[in-house]
């Protein structure tokens, strides 16, 4: 039964035409009762596939609850995590199942305008969804607004995309208030990520009862970008596959000694726990880990887990919004320490400021950008404990160490 999302023409065909597209799945049925089609995405346990994981129509009816006065949808299309491929995937390949549950949104939240946000680098993406609006454009509809957003880590963080659509400036704004309740132009806008709405288009044509058929635990399938392995990219899952069975599909390395889940701002699972573990958000989360956007990517064994670990707590300082002390400073510090590890330059206590900071740093930020970082530090001294006690120790990799061994 699978794929659904992706089903349909070859991927390598490119953006599916709005002809095709109704060939296939048929008119999109019109919403006659917003309550309804909230109850029906209720009655499916839909939840969002941006990274939070919140149920949809928690969300959906947050924003159609509001007093009166305008709404907008907001599509979040930004994908500015480095690992994950799975929503310019989505909008380059299946455009009109974006555009189709985002007209779903805007419908039964009341909205006025829907924005596609839609990430700098993503051009592909970019030039399906505008070819497909064009398809439309003779459709009586709420209007569709098709805006860049910046190349940057935290651009498609919700309040963050909000802020640059007011005023130019792509950094989260923390938490006083959230989208739903003040957003564009200052009125209530839903937030929802591409592949969430493209859910809705599918759930909405088949059914509670059809999206529920497949996933064990939290329902549904998922798209997700394996990395680290014979076989990258973009591929579709029911909820609950378990990891192992990735692994085995797409040629994870033999010795594979770890795994990143959920991205930059996910953890690590050492191999041997992973491979057994469902890709159920629940139970993820139960194990101190979660699945985030949607990324897995294995690390190879002749990978240290130290430098990894370092690159992209690099990448994590450099991306700062720069807002706060804990973002600034914190994460530099951070970053630079685990580099001296990784490098063989250790000062003498390194990995004890290491583990102390990685939890006092959490919940200080402005936004949630340290939380992201110190979570995936805290993963990585877990499952690298003995390399970094040894990096420190010593101020060798072990794994480079035992390679040359090997050898």
């Amino acid at each position: 039964m699978l794929p659904r999302l992706l089903a349909g023409p070859s991927l390598a065909a490119g953006a599916e035409s709005l002809v095709d597209h109704r060939r296939r799945l048929g008119p999109l049925p019109p919403v006659r009762d917003g309550e309804a089609l909230i109850k029906t995405l209720a009655d499916s346990g839909l939840l969002g596939r941006g990274g939070a994981g919140f149920p949809v129509a928690r969300k959906w009816a947050t924003v159609a609850g509001r007093p009166g006065g305008r709404a907008f949808v907001l599509a979040n299309g930004a994908e500015g995590e480095p690992l994950s491929a799975k929503d310019r995937t989505l909008m380059a390949t299946r455009p009109h199942l974006v555009l189709d549950g985002a007209k779903l949104a805007a419908a039964a939240v009341g909205a006025d305008e829907i924005v596609l946000y839609v990430g700098r680098e993503h051009g592909a993406a970019r030039a399906a969804l505008t070819a497909a609006i064009a398809e439309r454009a003779t459709e009586r509809a709420v209007p569709v607004t098709l805006v860049t957003a910046p190349t940057s880590y935290l651009a498609g963080e919700e309040s963050a995309a909000v802020h640059y659509l007011n005023e130019g400036d792509g950094r989260p704004t923390g938490t006083t208030h959230r989208p739903f309740e003040r957003g564009i132009a200052g009125d209530p806008t839903l937030v929802q990520n591409v592949e969430t709405l493209a859910h809705v288009a599918l759930i909405v044509r088949h059914g509670a009862g059809w999206y529920r058929e497949l996933g064990s635990g939290v329902r549904g399938t998922a798209l997700v970008t394996l990395g680290g392995v014979a076989r990258p990219g973009v591929t579709e899952i029911a909820m609950g596959t378990r990891i192992g069975e990735l692994a085995a599909q797409f040629g994870a390395p033999d010795g594979a000694r770890a795994v990143l889940l959920g991205g930059y701002f996910g953890g690590w699972l050492a191999a041997g726990k992973a491979l057994d573990m469902s890709l159920d958000p629940q139970i993820l989360r139960a194990a101190g880990s979660g699945f985030g956007c949607g990324v897995v990517a294995f690390l190879g064994p002749s990978s240290c887990g130290v430098g990894a670990t370092a690159r992209i707590l690099d990448y994590m300082a450099g991306q700062s919004a720069a807002q706060c002390g804990p973002c600034v400073f914190g994460l530099r510090a951070i970053a630079d320490a685990t580099a001296r590890l990784a490098a063989g330059s250790a000062a003498r206590d390194d990995l004890e400021r290491l583990t102390r900071w990685s939890t006092q740093l959490a919940g200080r930020g402005a936004c949630r950008h340290p939380d992201g970082a110190v979570g995936l530090l805290q993963s990585a001294l877990r499952v690298f404990s003995d390399e970094f006690r040894e990096h420190q120790r010593t101020r060798t990799c072990p794994v480079e160490r035992d390679g040359r061994r090997a050898a």
